[in-house]
């Protein structure tokens, strides 16, 4: 059996940039402890929240360390290492596990479309170069690459591949996972939209920016599913329903940015060539972030 280190909220810090699109450290530091303090059970720097692709080298080192030293241990992390070739994805894997990371996320990024073996190759040339357990990842919405279950399932053959974030929007490939891989797999919602469906499939948790601006709707529903109180469930999640469309809808970084200054926090500036919400949009979320308090 491949060991679960990870149930529950796993929450996605934004990485915040300065007037003059530097990566501003300091205020990353008290957005991941904000993170921490909210009760969300892990987490993930460097996913599509965190703007992995507009990162250089050294500023993904430089998130990844911050990390893993702010959160000191107090719940798991998992970093995001995703990069076009194998080459660029095993260098940042082994620095994450040099710093100290629990695991690491692996979206097969893609210009060229790969080909199953191609992503089985790749994967299992990161498997091992690194001891520590690998999450695949599939969001072809933006890796540009879409891993069927049975892919998948090749995928879990590797020893430390141990977990799946499936992010495609379909449910029944989450009941798929879990009717053929069993209790022993563990695999994670990353569609905002399906988080009630996705717990109620057997997901172990919920891969997740959400937790940045409504931690206590999102800790709630999952706490009332382990209860199986599936009433609350219903309740918090359509609490919750028209924000996590919103925030994808929109794109993460910038729903997520605009959403911290309307609650009072900073939340830093964006990286060309991505905008600010415009100021209809702005109050959209604002009146969703007042509904949901309510």
């Amino acid at each position: 059996m491949k060991e679960i280190l990870f149930k529950g909220v796993i929450a996605y810090p934004i990485t915040p940039f300065d007037s003059n699109e530097r990566v501003d450290i300091t205020l990353f530091k008290n957005l991941v402890e904000r993170l921490v303090q909210s009760g969300s059970h892990g987490i993930a720097p460097l996913g599509s929240t965190g703007v992995l692709p507009y990162l250089s080298d050294e500023e993904k080192e430089n998130i990844t360390e911050t990390t893993i030293k702010q959160v000191a241990g107090r719940v798991p992390t998992l970093v995001g290492v995703s990069n076009l070739t194998t080459e660029k994805t095993i260098y940042h894997a082994q620095f994450a596990e040099k710093s100290g990371a629990d695991s690491v996320m692996i979206i097969p990024m893609s210009y060229w479309k790969l080909t199953d073996d191609e992503i089985v190759q790749h994967y299992d040339a990161v498997a091992s170069k690194i001891g520590i357990p690998i999450m695949a990842y599939n969001n072809p919405a933006t890796g540009g690459v879409d891993m069927s279950p049975a892919l998948l399932k090749r995928l879990l053959e590797i020893p430390n591949v141990t977990m799946i974030k499936e992010s495609t929007g379909d449910v029944q490939r989450m009941h798929y996972l879990r009717r053929e891989l069993g209790e022993e797999v563990a695999f994670y919602n990353g569609s905002n939209p399906l988080a009630l469906a996705a717990f109620t499939a057997g997901a172990t948790g919920w891969c997740t920016a959400a937790p940045n601006l409504i931690p206590d709707l999102n800790i709630g529903l999952y706490n009332a599913i382990q209860e199986n109180d599936l009433e609350n469930a219903r309740e918090l999640f359509y609490k919750q329903l028209d924000l996590l469309k919103f925030i994808v809808a929109k794109g993460l970084p910038r729903a997520v940015k605009a959403g911290l200054n309307i609650l009072g926090e900073d939340g830093g500036h964006l990286r060309n060539p991505l905008k600010p919400l415009t100021e209809a949009e702005t109050a959209e979320l604002a009146r969703m972030l007042l509904k949901g308090k309510n």
